[in-house]
């Protein structure tokens, strides 16, 4: 576990410093691997299980998390990520 752990940390130091020098239009696919990346480093959210869809810079996110808290986060953090025009939150809250 610690392996796949440090493995995905890597992924994410090696995709953000790789990022870092694009220059030009931001296309949907480098959109969504950023919103992925911020669900998913999110101490909050906790978006690693989330589906993320993005189409002309309009980001739809689905999938379940445990509370309004974490949904409203969600869009918040997408709605922060360079190029992103809209965000369709279809996130639905867990039943306890």
């Amino acid at each position: 576990m610690k392996s796949r752990g440090l493995l995905f940390a890597l992924f994410l130091s090696l995709s953000v410093l790789g990022w870092a020098g694009t220059k030009g239009p931001l296309t949907d696919d480098i959109i969504h691997d950023r919103v992925q990346i911020k669900l998913a480093g999110d101490t909050i959210v906790k978006g690693g299980g989330l589906n993320i869809e993005v189409k002309d810079g309009v980001v739809t996110v689905s999938g379940k998390v445990e509370s309004e808290k974490q949904k409203a986060r969600a869009e918040k953090l997408a709605k922060k990520v360079d190029g992103v025009k809209s965000v369709n939150n279809q996130i639905q809250v867990a039943q306890h």
